[in-house]
């Protein structure tokens, strides 16, 4: 959940380094610090909170150094302190470590090297690296890390920095993403391309248990065990321009005006049309013999993630007639998986790199399940691990609270069951065609559910509402996942307790909180469920609470029974969850802008959660 970074080469390293964790802020934004070598001795600059305190200390220090090693931190051992920052170093200050990660069993080596003479002064994990560095050091740097490696568990991103290699990067990854950005006459290195691509695009993905030491001329890649490797960059093509904010206040007000266009983008990459026939089809590359193998399909995700999956259920079951289920990935390899060799696993993520899906794809693997990778970002850790990636092409997310990269999600997902349903006989050609004609329809309803009259609608509701306490969000259908989601993007943003409910479930325990202080958003669209939804209307009412409805344009008769409505187009009813979710974002983004919270970097989150 933290970023790092490095840079070794002709130029002021400082600069470099700083405006790189900047684009890594969102790994982790507790603390941050770089280490600068020069003139035989290490400079070490820290500061608790954002990039721009540490920008500021830097520019103070007038800090100056070709080669240097930069950190963001996400806490997970040690509070967010000065002390507990990175760069961390050994006994001497000679070696120093940025690591992303967590070495299990920490505390018994911490004790070991205690009891050896090593002295510590922070609480963190990754310390205990340097000191092990410093042990097992005997004037090869790259040796002395690989030992460490092998001789310690857990995952890691790992830089490392010597005063006696005053041109040397050592780096090291297992379960965490590194990789090395390739320059003329420089090199860098990055948990996130990104942070690297205004200094260059041609990048090496390091693989688990793989090590890389740097110059500024030569990259010289091997296994903890000494393997060498030879491996060619690869280049990339990504726009940093989408990157920036581009007049919004919030990344995440942006990237929920996107999302017309990316869901246009992700369509565009596996929708096709037959020249002979006019129809429309899609291609996921399954074949119909790999689709008759299928005998169940797993969806192992997180968070919006994990939502995203329990939509998809929906449509794959409605649609191809494949039994789903759908896991927390956290739980997943715990619960000894009923799956083989004729279970299909999905893995969702939007980074692909969300460290409990990776361990339940692993663990899918050991079953010979077959793999599917669904994620935003190409050349993740996920899309390398599965054997087959479906990118959703939704463009860099930077908000920590995901909006496009989720829909783009459903479109996807949709696609797929699309696909599944054909080759699996369930659907023909010209049903299929009709299906992708109506989800192309739908950016042109969520650019209505966009327009000015609504948001003017939702920012009312978000100023009446901004200072209560608790919400409580309700649904039937698809719509109770689209409630989780509503509820998680509230409580992540805003810090106000939020909580999702499936409305059947109302009368089980959620009405005893329902009095005059409760907002209540009810997902109350036109369906076979409807007349249940509003009936749960009734109750809360009853009860003087206050409802907001999520309505489909056209129902008048649902302002009489509510305090608040929010229209949305009227759409398939597989498309509803893609328009529904837009005013719930909204509705999250406006009240936390009303709060005064950090919208795009909320308290104690981290957009890419890269350990467990």
């Amino acid at each position: 959940m933290c970023g790092i970074t490095g840079y070794v080469g002709s130029r002021q390293v400082a600069p470099i380094l700083v405006e790189a964790l900047g684009y890594l802020e969102y790994r982790g934004y507790d603390s941050a610090g770089i280490a600068v070598l020069h003139d035989n001795k290490i400079d070490i600059s820290r500061s608790i909170g954002k990039v721009s305190s540490l920008k500021f200390l830097v520019q103070q220090k007038k800090v100056e150094g070709q080669i240097g090693l930069g950190h963001t931190r996400w806490a997970t051992h040690g509070q967010p302190s000065e002390k507990n920052a990175h760069p961390h170093s050994d006994c001497h200050g000679k070696i120093v470590v940025v690591h992303n990660g967590i070495i299990d069993g920490h505390m018994e080596l911490k004790k070991v090297l205690e009891n050896e003479g090593h002295i510590f002064s922070s609480q963190t994990d990754s310390e205990v690296l340097a000191h092990l560095i410093e042990k097992y050091y005997d004037g090869d740097l790259s040796v002395a890390v690989g030992k460490v490696l092998k001789n310690i568990l857990g995952s890691y991103s790992l830089g490392v920095m010597h005063v006696d290699h005053p041109g040397l990067l050592v780096v090291a990854r297992h379960q965490s993403p590194l990789l090395v950005g390739c320059g003329d006459n420089e090199n860098f290195i990055s948990s996130d391309i990104r942070a690297i691509l205004s200094q260059t695009r041609r990048i090496i993905f390091l693989e688990d248990q793989e090590m890389a030491s740097l110059t500024a001329k030569d990259i010289h890649i091997e296994t903890i065990d000494g393997k060498k490797i030879d491996r060619k960059p690869h280049f990339v093509e990504e726009s940093l321009e989408q990157s920036e904010k581009n007049g919004y206040d919030h990344f995440m007000l942006k990237e929920i005006f996107e999302q017309p266009t990316a869901i246009k983008r992700t369509l565009e990459s596996r929708v096709f049309e037959d020249k002979k026939s006019g129809l429309l089809s899609v291609d996921m590359g399954f074949d119909e013999e790999e689709i008759k193998n299928i005998k169940n399909i797993v969806i192992v995700s997180c968070g919006t993630s994990w939502h995203a999956g329990l939509i998809a259920r929906r449509y794959i079951e409605k649609l191809c007639k494949i039994p789903v289920s759908v896991e927390y990935a956290a739980e997943f390899r715990y619960n000894e998986p009923l799956i083989d060799r004729k279970t299909l696993v999905i893995g969702i993520s939007q980074s692909g790199e969300t460290a409990d899906t990776l361990a339940a794809i692993r663990e899918a693997k050991k079953y010979g399940s077959r793999i599917i990778a669904l994620c935003n970002v190409v050349g993740s850790s996920l899309s390398r691990e599965a054997d087959r990636t479906i990118y959703t092409y939704a463009g860099p997310e930077i908000g920590v609270a995901s909006t496009k990269a989720f829909t783009c999600q459903l479109t996807l997902l949709y696609l797929l069951a699309l696909d599944l349903a054909y080759k699996n006989k369930q659907m023909d050609g010209d049903e299929v065609s009709k299906c992708i004609m109506k989800i192309q329809g739908i950016t042109a309803s969520i650019e209505k559910s966009l327009s000015t009259e609504n948001l003017d609608k939702i920012k009312h509701i978000s100023c009446k509402y901004s200072q209560s306490r608790n919400f409580l969000y309700l649904g039937r259908g698809s719509g109770f996942a689209i409630a989780l989601e509503g509820a998680l993007k509230l409580k992540e943003i805003s810090y106000i307790h939020a909580e999702g409910y499936h409305a059947g479930e109302m009368k089980h325990g959620p009405i005893a909180l329902i009095d005059k202080n409760m907002p209540v958003v009810v997902l109350a669209l036109k369906g076979r469920r409807y007349d249940k939804i509003l009936a749960n209307i009734a109750e809360i009412k009853a009860r003087d609470g206050k409802v907001i409805a999520i309505a489909t344009e056209g129902d008048d008769a649902i302002v009489e029974l509510t305090d608040e409505v929010i229209y949305v187009p009227d759409v398939d009813r597989f498309m509803t969850p893609l328009v529904a979710v837009i005013p719930l974002q909204l509705l999250s983004y406006y009240i936390a802008f009303q709060r005064n919270c950090d919208v795009d970097q909320p308290r104690n989150l981290a957009k890419s959660v890269t350990v467990e």
